[in-house]
């Protein structure tokens, strides 16, 4: 069975209209871009972190960064 790909994108969209958005008449760029996708099946759950850059000291620090703007720190 595959596996529906609409909510990755959907949100994927979201994103950036939201920052273009946010940053209308500035020049910005993306920098790294990380995704964390939760994957449950019927008797498991995991969970996969891609980004890109693929370094593994790029991922942590981007989603270090995610982690304090949630917690507001």
């Amino acid at each position: 069975m595959p596996i529906d790909q609409t909510k990755l994108g959907t949100i994927v969209q979201e994103q950036m209209e939201a920052i273009e958005a946010d940053h209308p008449d500035e020049e910005c760029e993306l920098g790294n871009v990380a995704v964390v996708v939760e994957i449950r099946c019927p008797e498991s759950r995991e969970v996969r972190v891609r980004s890109a850059p693929p370094d593994r000291h790029a991922r942590l620090g981007i989603l270090l960064d995610a982690l304090n703007a949630e917690l507001g720190a």
